[in-house]
């Protein structure tokens, strides 16, 4: 019968599931305390709610679980994508949680040119498909601009080169915003950069460039990959001042490339495309200035050969002046006798009308207006009185309507009016205070008065009864005399 572990190990050691599992984790970080690991992610779907990533890494045979943390993610200048084959850093560890191992990592990167390119190539389809490298986003470039805004590195050669050629070419104020064109945060401040340019005022104390120069030397496709950021190829085609993209060299391709309003092979030639030549500038001027003072001297001689003929086809003076001269001595000729016809006419209508104007029909005349004037006096002096006589009888009737609506008529029939020591009446007893003090108005005259206290009891008044409305009233209940006007 075989012997069981038990009596083969009789005095082992006995180990929780808790101390065994942190005995493998302390065995397995000392012995792969830094590894690199080559394998295709999968099962990546992004950050989890709280910044860390979860995924794992896989080859043909087999699969390691992967986590990067929140702080390390946000640091890392390539980010995890599905299906990416990388080189990731770190160390492994162990999950007590599940009983498995996993690799932490610390830093990651594609795994040679062909995973650059292929996310590349994805980032590129993106992008081109949100509309970022459409040519009608594109601008124009100026022909001959003020100021130019270069983005590159300050030590480098292609600043020198760029300034070399514009100082050849055409010599233009130029402004610098020093970046780092490679390594780390390197495409932040390229980005930052552009949208700096683009903040400027364009009256301010520094000046908003009217070209922008995005440029950096040749190299690999890992020293160029700053340029192809989305951070980078949003900002240069969301810029509102025209931009030339000099990255690398010409077999160099970056996808700022696409985004930009004008792709340069080489930092140089972005130089080339942003001014003229002043030289040939010159020459075409001189030239233009040439052909101008040809054409000016053509037209010149042509118009003085137009006007000679012109003149050869006009007549001579006199010629022009013979036959108005022979009309002005015909009409002086007639004008005497014209002058003696006009004035016979004049004469003869004068006669006929004097003889009609006689003293007998001035006076006439006289008569007639003396009659009419006659008339209208004795017109305007009957409708004068008509009308007087028709306001006062309005007036006559407007003042016996006023008495009989005045209270005055009710004092004379032996009431009172009394009022507070405001001048207001009152209506009621209930509204008299003790002491208070009263004026009493009678039909002859006033008398001050002051309220002893005493409680009186206010009667209602019985109603009176109505009265039959005559048939011929005004609207306030008064009798209308004969003669009314209204």
């Amino acid at each position: 019968m075989p012997a069981t572990p038990a009596e083969i190990l009789p005095n082992s050691q006995e180990y929780t599931v808790s101390e065994l599992s942190s005995a493998l984790k302390r065995t397995v970080e000392s012995a792969y305390e830094h590894v690199r690991v080559r394998g295709e992610i999968s099962g990546f779907r992004g950050p989890h709610s709280s910044g860390h990533c979860y995924f794992a890494l896989k080859d043909e045979s087999a699969k390691i679980e992967a986590v990067i943390w929140k702080g390390v993610h946000g640091r890392m200048r390539f980010k995890p994508q599905e299906g990416l084959e990388v080189i990731a850093t770190g160390k492994l560890t162990t999950y007590p949680g599940s009983s498995k191992y996993q690799i932490v990592i610390e830093a990651i990167e594609p795994a040679g040119v062909g995973a650059l390119m292929a996310l590349m190539e994805e980032r590129k389809k993106k992008l081109a498909a949100e509309g970022l490298f459409d040519e009608a986003r594109k601008q124009l470039l100026p022909w001959l601009p003020e100021v130019i805004g270069v983005v590159t590195s300050p030590t480098g050669a292609v600043i020198r080169d760029i300034l070399h050629r514009l100082e050849d070419r055409f010599p233009r104020r130029v402004l610098v915003w020093p970046v780092r064109v490679q390594g780390e945060g390197s495409a932040e401040q390229i980005a930052a950069a552009i949208h700096g340019f683009n903040a400027l005022d364009e009256g301010g104390k520094i000046p908003r460039p009217d070209l922008l120069i995005v440029a950096r030397g040749g190299g690999s496709l890992e020293d160029l990959w700053s340029f192809n950021e989305e951070i980078v190829v949003r900002a240069a085609a969301e810029s509102m001042i025209p931009l030339i993209s000099a990255v690398g060299h010409e077999t160099d391709v970056t996808l700022i490339d696409f985004a930009a309003d004008k792709r340069a092979p080489t930092p140089t030639a972005a130089a080339e495309m942003a001014v003229p030549v002043r030289a040939e500038l010159f020459v075409e001027i001189t030239s233009l200035e040439r052909r101008a003072m040809l054409c000016w001297q053509r037209g010149q001689e042509t118009r003085r050969s137009e006007l000679r003929a012109a003149v050869r086809a006009l007549p001579k003076a006199n010629e022009l002046l013979d036959i108005p001269r022979q009309r002005l001595d015909r009409a002086s000729a007639q004008l005497p006798r014209a002058l003696r016809a006009n004035a016979h006419i004049y004469e003869r209508r004068l006669s006929a009308i004097g003889g009609r104007l006689t003293v007998t029909t001035l006076r006439t005349q006289i008569e007639r207006g003396k009659e009419k004037v006659t008339r209208l006096a004795i017109s305007a002096r009957r409708c004068a009185g008509l009308h007087i006589q028709q306001r006062d009888t309005r007036l006559r009737y407007v003042s016996q309507l006023l008495n009989a609506l005045s209270y005055k008529g009710v004092l004379e029939r032996g009431f009172a009016l009394v009022r507070d020591e405001h001048g207001q009446p009152l209506h009621a007893a209930a509204h008299v205070g003790s002491s208070q003090r009263l004026s009493i108005e009678f039909a002859d005259g006033r008398i001050g008065a002051t309220a002893d206290g005493s409680d009186v009891t206010a009667e209602k008044p019985k109603p009176a009864p109505a009265k039959p409305a005559s048939k011929r009233t005004t609207d306030f209940g008064v009798k209308k005399v004969q003669g009314d006007l209204f």
